[in-house]
């Protein structure tokens, strides 16, 4: 089997807490164009946001342009996601 027949279930597996901004920034726009992923509002922000936390300037546009094509229950719920993704890696 080659290299390119595996696939990776989570693209964020190999994230760590000393992920730079833009990695999660990259993240964030996997989730939200569905690069090898189902489109994922939710992830997607939560990665915006993380990222925009770490001085990503456009991760902070695009947070906001994800927010404003969800449920208010949804940007909670990346909010939650994103605050539980920083209290493991820290």
């Amino acid at each position: 089997m080659a290299y390119a027949d595996i696939r990776i279930e989570a693209p964020e597996a190999f994230i760590t807490k000393e992920a730079s901004a833009e990695d999660l920034y990259r993240l964030g726009l996997i989730y939200s164009e569905g690069l090898d992923v189902v489109v994922d509002l939710v992830s997607a922000h939560k990665f915006f946001n993380l990222a925009a936390t770490r001085g990503h300037r456009e991760a902070k546009l695009c947070r906001q342009e994800m927010a404003e094509m969800m449920s208010q229950s949804e940007v909670l719920k990346a909010q939650r996601a994103a605050r539980e993704w920083m209290k493991k890696a820290n």
